[in-house]
C-alpha cells in the first residue's frame, strides 16, 4: 500500500481576530492517494483556501494532523517546513506571479535557487529547459513574459510548479485568467501530467473546469459536503478537437 500524498486528520483551523474566532475548517479528514487529480470547491468562506494554504505547508492546523507524504507537518520548524514546501510541492497561481523582466528559463529556474544545496548551474539550465519543454514552451526559453500570450505565461507558471520533481502540484484557480479554449489548453496539460503520475489538487469554482479532474471535493462552511469521482469526465484533447470542428463549421457556412 503506498503512502498517501495527503492526509488530513479531523483539521480544525480556528483564526482569532480581537475577541472573534472563526473556524474556518472545522474537522476534516480528507485522503488524497498517488496520481490522483481532485478539485477541491466551495463558495467563498467554504473553507477551500484555508485548506488549500494547509496544504501547501502555507499555515498550520490548530489542531488535528497533516501529513504531507508520510511527514507530520505539524511537528516540523519553520525552516523545515520551508524545506519540505520546496521539495515536495509545486505551485500554479491564478495570477501567474512571472517576473517582468526575466526570461521563462530564469523564471522557472527560481524555486531551484531556494532548495538546498541548490542544483549546479549547468542542471538547473538543464531541469529548466525539460519543465518548458514538457509544457509545451521549447522555444520560448528567452521570452520575457510580455512577449508570451496569458496561456503561455501560465505554461511558465505550471514548468516552475515542476522544476524541483515535487510529489504534489497545487494549482489554485489556474484557469481564472484565461479565455475558454486556452483554459481547455490548461487543463490538457494538467491530465497529461497526471496520465504520467503526477498528483494535482486545484482549487476551483468553475464546474466545467472540476470535470477535468477525476475526483471533486466541495466543501460548505469548512466541512467537505461531498467527496465524489467525477462522473462522463472531460478529456481535454476531445474538447479541442470540438471547438476546432465547430470553428470550421462556422466558417463553411
Amino acid at each position: 500500500m503506498s503512502i498517501p500524498v495527503i492526509q488530513l486528520e479531523d483539521f480544525r483551523k480556528t483564526y482569532v481576530t480581537g475577541e472573534v474566532a472563526v473556524q474556518a475548517v472545522r474537522g476534516v479528514t480528507l485522503t488524497i492517494q498517488p496520481g490522483e487529480f481532485v478539485a477541491i470547491m466551495g463558495a467563498s468562506g467554504s473553507g477551500k483556501s484555508t485548506m488549500m494554504n494547509t496544504l501547501g505547508c502555507l499555515d498550520r492546523p490548530t489542531s488535528g494532523r497533516f501529513l504531507l507524504d508520510g511527514v507530520n507537518v505539524g511537528e516540523l520548524d519553520r525552516d523545515q517546513l520551508a524545506d519540505l514546501r520546496n521539495r515536495k510541492i509545486g505551485f500554479v497561481f491564478q495570477g501567474f506571479n512571472l517576473l517582468a523582466r526575466t526570461s521563462a528559463l530564469e523564471n522557472v529556474e527560481l524555486p531551484m535557487l531556494y532548495t538546498r544545496p541548490s542544483p549546479p548551474v549547468r542542471e538547473q539550465k538543464r531541469r529548466a529547459q525539460k519543465a518548458l519543454e514538457l509544457v509545451g514552451l521549447g522555444e520560448r526559453f528567452d521570452h520575457t513574459p510580455s512577449q508570451l500570450s496569458g496561456g503561455q505565461q501560465q505554461r511558465v507558471a505550471i514548468a516552475r510548479g515542476l522544476v524541483n520533481e515535487p510529489k504534489l502540484l497545487l494549482a489554485d484557480e489556474p484557469t481564472g485568467n484565461l479565455d475558454s479554449r486556452t483554459s481547455i489548453e490548461i487543463m490538457g496539460i494538467f491530465q497529461q501530467l497526471n496520465d504520467q503520475g503526477m498528483t494535482v489538487v486545484m482549487v476551483t469554482h468553475e464546474l466545467d473546469i472540476a470535470r477535468y479532474c477525476r475526483r471533486v471535493v466541495v466543501m460548505r462552511d469548512g466541512l467537505i459536503r461531498s467527496d465524489e469521482a467525477v462522473k462522463d469526465r472531460a478529456i481535454a484533447s476531445e474538447e479541442i478537437a470540438k471547438l476546432e470542428a465547430e470553428q470550421k463549421a462556422v466558417q463553411l457556412a
